[in-house]
């Protein structure tokens, strides 16, 4: 099976768990409010698995690592700090009042000045590793995580559950709100990102390749790393926080394609995301009756994913 065939089976298998995912359990009474519920579920579903696969795709690439996701870099902790703020500051009065569009472009703007700072002290002094980046970002993450974990402490119970509700997936209160504003967003990072698709190619290669060969790695690195803190961003605005889901998907679709071109490695790990989270659902609703929460199935197996993985690392 070539490239093209695999992708056309991995979107002819995402089409069918979509129309399943719609149509299960309708009837005449109830179809035009369930599809008004539903249509909205699943676009924010498909686009939250397509950012997440997107940006550790990339990730991976320019870290020429298989087992880092962007999480390293403490973007989610910043997300969670973020919103955090507002309600220790302000209030959740306020936080609703600001609206969830500009809630969400602050956030993002947030999280891409932070990524700038990040670089700018990545790639202040010549010859500094890449994972002297990765090393601070968790750094970074840490005081974040502490320092919400400080105020949510201190905030009233009621607006706690506000920010708990940005704290962890849940595919069952999703954002629907901002849904066109990500897709613009996704669809300007594939466009941007797809005109780099040669210098990724020779960045998997590991950084002194790609530079003997005319690759301007850091420049490209700047580039790509902003494009990875605003996916990164889109997903965790729509659904919360997911650590091991680029990690699972993207190491599956490197299996299942066994190439180095990102065209097909992109695409594909897209579409494996949104299959797995549009399948999980519907598994967690028609299945299991909500019982089981998708994003704790998705960690679950992530996790131990990462475990073998690790140990896989260290026999080599």
């Amino acid at each position: 099976m070539n490239f093209k065939r695999k992708i056309y089976f991995l979107s002819i298998l995402l089409l069918i768990l979509i129309a399943l995912f719609l149509v299960v359990g309708l009837n005449n009474k109830n179809w035009q409010y369930a599809l008004s519920r539903r249509i909205p579920k699943i676009i924010a579903i498909v686009l939250t698995g397509s950012s997440i696969a997107f940006s550790s795709m990339i990730f991976q690439t320019i870290t020429n690592n298989n087992i880092l996701t962007p999480s390293v870099l403490g973007l989610d902790s910043l997300y969670i700090f973020f919103q955090t703020f507002i309600v220790f500051v302000f209030g959740s009065s306020n936080l609703a009042k600001i609206g969830s569009h500009f809630n969400f472009i602050l956030s993002v703007g947030f999280m891409v000045i932070f990524s700038i700072i990040l670089f700018k002290i990545l790639f202040k002094k010549e010859g500094t590793d890449i994972f002297f980046l990765l090393l601070l970002g968790l750094v970074c993450g840490t005081f974040f995580q502490s320092l919400s974990s400080f105020m949510q402490a201190l905030i009233d119970p009621s607006e706690f559950m506000i920010v708990q509700d940005k704290m962890f997936a849940s595919f069952n209160n999703i954002n629907t709100n901002i849904l066109w504003i990500s897709l613009g967003g996704i669809l300007l990072a594939i466009i941007y990102t797809f005109k780099n698709l040669n210098a990724l190619d020779v960045l998997s290669l590991g950084r002194d390749n790609a530079i003997n060969l005319g690759v301007d790695y850091d420049k490209t690195v700047k580039k790509m790393l902003i494009v990875i803190s605003i996916l990164v961003s889109i997903s965790t605005a729509l659904v919360g926080p997911i650590t091991f889901l680029g990690l699972l998907v993207v190491n599956i679709t490197r299996e299942f394609f066994k190439t180095y071109k990102h065209r097909y490695l992109i695409i594909g790990s897209m579409l494996i995301s949104s299959i797995a989270l549009v399948g999980g659902q519907l598994f967690a609703e028609r299945v299991a009756n909500f019982s089981i929460p998708i994003s704790v199935i998705i960690n679950f197996i992530g996790g131990t994913y990462f475990i073998y993985l690790l140990l896989k690392e260290s026999k080599i």
